[in-house]
């Protein structure tokens, strides 16, 4: 299939995105060139570029068998490296400190840390034919025809000091940067218009720390992971990644975060409902100091809605939509993104960017619904609420607080967070009837062990009640 599109694509960013970009460009060009601003041959640890590649990821169980489908063996390979498997419903998932009732789904998940994952994709990439990396390159915008209606190239400048700025002519530029993306900015300057911008202000703080832990607290590697809610803020997942390494994210909304240091660190993982995470680590000094981040808001750009767009051009992954990370979409949804790149290349011609715009909007909806709908049931969350999200919301409580006595109710909604059934499918007579039943009231009282550190998943009988 190679040069059956054009001769030559740019991407623009060379991370998760802009590696499943030119995955699936190189199908279609004979050139793919990836330009980033970091040292990417060899990075094993979270680089500048990519200041969120420190804290926890997810990979939804769609993003997992999305990746396989274009790097088959993949899963295999991170298996054999050490990385831990396991089921996103069987994880000890916790709602104000309760647990919920686990539920055996088949939706098998990597706990990976962001670089690792990262660099075994990009060594993938690296070596398919054609592909080249432009690393430490400054992107410096774009080149286009004299009547500014066609991309025709992108302008870059290498940070050895003697460079120059240079033109790389392209068939297709694809905007892969994230989140500090300047195709608005390049937009105007081309006097097209900007697309229309939807925010949650969230105020997320993300902070982290990495541990060794040869005593593997967690039975069966399966992750603890206390959900944040306005009655219950402070959240968490704690998980092992490989070896005896674990890995801490903390996260608090609305500007709540941990003092500075280690001290500070401990202190707020003592404060979460769950006392487990606090107990395994305590007596042990991390790997490095923490590491925090913070995500004001979630955005998305409504591309779709423009009317005209500069053709040979896109853009994919957090430029069009940057969730709350807390969701752990963002890399599944650049994933799905891709697929519907590699559909529009099919057709044989470049793709036109506004019907492409339109096909991934239909990607994005469900999980931005999800995100930025979830996130809007907290009342100091800045937003619009239409009469659909607060009655949604409303809904939600129940079916998390039901998801604490059924485990066929933690195996849909888990079917549906991890983006493999639409959300609609929460909403099933059948399902609706399970959570009024078991959302009447939630559990009461401690209970001994609530909260700790389970020694082994919930009996089998448990998991099919």
């Amino acid at each position: 299939m190679g040069g059956q599109v054009g001769r030559h694509a740019v991407v623009l960013g060379g991370s998760m995105a802009g590696l499943l970009a030119a995955r699936v460009l190189a199908e279609a060009y004979d050139e793919v060139t990836v330009v980033d601003r970091d040292e990417l041959t060899g990075a094993e640890h979270a680089r500048r570029g990519v200041p969120q590649g420190a804290h926890a990821h997810a990979l939804l169980a769609q993003g997992q068998q999305t990746l396989e489908r274009l790097f088959p063996g993949l899963t295999e390979e991170l298996s054999s490296a050490g990385i831990p498997m396991v089921d996103m419903g069987e994880m000890h998932w916790f709602l104000d400190g309760a647990p919920w009732r686990p539920a055996r789904t088949g939706l098998i998940v990597a706990s990976v840390t962001r670089p690792f994952l990262e660099a075994r994709v990009r060594t993938r990439v690296a070596a398919l034919g054609g592909v080249r990396f432009l690393e430490r390159c400054d992107i410096l915008g774009l080149e286009t025809s004299a009547n500014r209606r066609v991309v025709t190239g992108a302008r870059v400048r290498r940070h050895a000091a003697d460079s120059g700025e240079e033109t790389l002519r392209a068939d297709l530029v694809v905007d892969c940067t994230g989140r500090g993306s300047r195709t608005p900015v390049w937009l105007d300057a081309l006097d097209f218009a900007k697309p229309e911008e939807e925010r949650v202000k969230i105020g997320l703080s993300y902070t982290t720390c990495e541990y060794d832990l040869p005593a593997r607290p967690l039975k069966n590697d399966l992750s603890l992971i206390p959900l944040a809610t306005p009655n219950s803020p402070r959240g968490a997942f704690f998980g092992r990644v490989g070896g005896d390494r674990h890995i801490l994210s903390l996260t608090g909304m609305l500007g709540d975060r941990p003092e500075a240091g280690l001290r500070g660190f401990l202190d707020y993982a003592r404060s979460l409902p769950i006392p487990g995470i606090y107990d395994a680590i305590k007596d042990t000094e991390p790997v490095a100091e923490p590491v925090a981040i913070r995500f004001p808001a979630s955005v998305r750009r409504r591309y779709e809605r423009l009317t005209r767009f500069p053709e040979r051009l896109l853009v994919l992954g957090d430029g069009v939509c940057s969730f709350n990370p807390v969701y752990g979409q963002g890399m599944t949804v650049a994933a799905l993104e891709a697929m519907t790149l590699r559909r529009h290349l099919l057709a044989g011609g470049p793709p036109s960017p506004l019907r492409f715009f339109r096909d991934i909007s239909g990607v994005i909806d469900a999980p931005w619904d999800i995100a930025a709908g979830g996130d809007l049931s907290w009342p100091r969350v800045e937003g619009e609420r239409s009469a659909k999200i607060r009655m949604v919301n409303a809904y939600m409580g129940r079916l998390q607080a039901a998801a604490l006595r059924d485990s066929r109710i933690t195996g849909a909604f888990m079917r549906v967070a991890g983006l493999i059934d639409p959300p609609t499918a929460l909403l099933r007579p059948g399902m609706a009837l399970r959570v009024l039943r078991h959302s009447w009231r939630r559990p009461g009282g401690t209970g001994a062990g609530r909260g700790s550190l389970p020694a082994e998943p919930a009996a089998t009988s448990a998991r099919r009640r």
